[in-house]
């Protein structure tokens, strides 16, 4: 069903992208969750972190939880299981001791010299490379309520109806891309279920935690008779703005394009990720193909850019995708138009097919080497551009670049291609 942790987080991000306005946190269960979630919580634009549990087993039948506990002390126990096997305070206080030890090292393992996020009235999307039992899923269910949680969704790759079931009694949402009748191990479900190591929890920790520190606004721009909302990240000593131009069926809340943007607030550039449609003109297919319509947007929307404080002077970028890319081109090749570089991927530059020769920003084409039809179409297109140019095809991806590590191609090469196009002074 995967291909391997990343590939399963990539899907079921895209069935997540509507919690994005929730502001959530996203929790990964250690170790082979935090993989999953990573990608989750990138697509997102959430911050990470691990639910370091322990389920609380029954003495003699240990499978049996009668309670879990979490850091902090945080304690959850099961009256009932305890009232049906008759376990002494004893016995009780003998697990706990064990399992709250156990607790502390994992999470000194995995967060070193850091204490967890706060829940406390937030939305938090717990996120595991699968369920089988659910005995630890619905543990961590458990324990972020008794920490604050407002909101619990469980989201997984992949587990059994009567699992997911029972585990909608302690989550207030249950999210699954893949529902099989019959589930005997988790790994049968990926080609690479290689064992993810502390060393590389707490590496991908740091990476969501960012090296780098930036400031994050929501804004509505006015465009004409409409006001486009958005997401500004800027990071310290930001040295490019980008805006990202969503294709046909697409929002700023597009798993792809947010993992680009974060790995171009990495290297030190903001974004800026916005609809150049309204919620009710989404659904009107002559207005997602109206490209002259796009671009008159993403003009207005570009001079708001220039003159933002925050980001004011900064050169500026596009990043376009499908017909966003098209919009893209169209809007570089308006006269006085600031923009400095324009990245497409997977676009359809051919949509702009007049305004081509007058584009004058730097720009590159990136296309799958599977994606036959489109690549083709970036082929015909580039030969009309008359500025510097460069067509990149990623082999064997397809047009949404699906495939394992393809995105991240994508993404590395936005990344130079703007850090080496900074205009001179």
């Amino acid at each position: 069903m995967f291909v391997d942790r990343h590939d399963a987080g990539v899907r079921l991000a895209e069935r997540l992208i509507g919690l994005a306005g929730e502001r959530p946190v996203v929790l990964g269960l250690p170790r082979g969750g935090v993989p999953v979630a990573f990608e989750v919580a990138q697509a997102l634009g959430a911050p990470l972190d691990v639910i370091v549990v322990r389920k609380l087993g029954v003495p003699f039948q240990s499978e049996l939880g009668f309670g879990a506990i979490g850091e902090g002390g945080v304690r959850v126990v099961n009256p009932e299981v305890v009232r049906m096997t008759g376990v002494t305070q004893e016995e009780m206080a003998t697990v706990e001791e064990r399992e709250q030890a156990e607790v502390r090292d994992r999470a000194r393992r995995f967060r070193p010299g850091r204490a967890p996020l706060d829940l406390a009235g937030r939305t938090v999307v717990i996120v595991d490379d699968g369920v089988a039992t659910g005995g630890t899923a619905r543990a961590a269910c458990q324990v972020a309520r008794a920490r604050g949680a407002a909101r619990v969704v469980l989201a997984v790759p992949v587990g059994t109806p009567d699992v997911l079931a029972r585990l909608r009694r302690d989550a207030d949402e249950v999210i699954c891309v893949e529902t099989p009748s019959a589930l005997w191990a988790i790994g049968v479900c990926y080609s690479d279920f290689t064992q993810t190591t502390d060393e590389e929890v707490a590496e991908l920790l740091r990476r969501a935690g960012g090296a780098v520190k930036s400031d994050q606004l929501d804004v509505l721009v006015d465009v004409g008779p409409v006001r486009l909302p958005g997401q500004l990240v800027v990071p310290e000593n930001a040295e490019w703005v980008v805006a990202f131009v969503h294709g046909s069926g697409s929002s700023r809340h597009s798993p792809r394009n947010r993992y680009v943007a974060s790995v171009l607030n990495q290297a030190g550039l903001a974004t800026f990720l916005f609809d150049l449609l309204t919620a009710d003109e989404e659904d009107d297919r002559g207005k997602v193909f109206d490209i002259g319509l796009l671009a008159g947007r993403l003009g207005p929307v570009t001079a708001w850019l220039a003159d933002e404080p925050v980001v004011a002077g900064l050169p500026i970028g596009y990043f376009g995708a499908s017909t966003g890319a098209a919009a893209a081109l169209w809007a570089a090749a308006e006269p006085g138009n600031p923009v400095a570089a324009v990245v497409s991927r997977g676009g359809r530059p051919d949509l702009a097919g007049p305004r081509l020769p007058e584009v004058r920003a730097a720009t590159l084409l990136i296309v799958g080497g599977r994606d036959e039809l489109v690549l083709d179409l970036n082929q015909r297109a580039q030969q009309r551009l008359r500025c510097e140019n460069h067509l990149e095809i990623v082999p064997d991806a397809t047009h949404l670049f699906e495939e394992p590590g393809a995105l991240e191609i994508v993404a590395g090469l936005a990344r130079d291609w703007f850090t080496d196009h900074l205009p001179a002074g």
